[in-house]
């Protein structure tokens, strides 16, 4: 079970891991050895999260959701596949994580009259002061 927060769990079987050749450390073995692990997750099928959380998932996260629903988180850090396989998962916690905090809504405000006027005299003075540099020819 991977604990995401304290009112969810996601089990591990609705997990699917991929291993492929990684482009990131490891020398010779870079060519020879699958370190890299991509993490598959169904948000669309997935048992554990409610209609409500399918939707904020697949909202916040959809530039890492393909068409068919499907949450893909990749680790190719370390050298070694079972690592990075944990990496995953972490970054995979923490990815619903953040995508299922609940965000506080914004009060409008609205800028006092005090403050409107003090910028007002604020501009007035300012145009005074400009006013004043400028050469004025004084006729007689």
């Amino acid at each position: 079970m991977i604990q995401v927060t304290d009112q969810l769990c996601i089990p591990k079987e609705e997990l699917r891991f991929t291993a492929s050749l990684s482009s990131g450390p490891g020398g010779q073995n870079v060519n020879k050895v699958s370190s890299r692990v991509t993490l598959w997750f169904d948000v669309v099928n997935s048992p554990s999260l409610t209609p409500e959380q399918k939707e904020l998932v697949m909202s916040r996260l959809a530039t890492r959701i393909s068409k068919d629903g499907v949450l893909r988180v990749i680790s190719q850090q370390t050298r070694s596949q079972l690592e990075n396989r944990e990496l995953a998962m972490e970054r995979f916690a923490e990815l619903l994580r953040d995508a299922l905090k609940q965000v506080p809504v914004r009060k409008k405000t609205r800028v006092s009259k005090g403050a409107k006027l003090r910028r007002l005299e604020e501009k007035k003075q300012r145009s005074a002061i400009k006013h004043g540099r400028s050469k004025t020819i004084i006729e007689d």
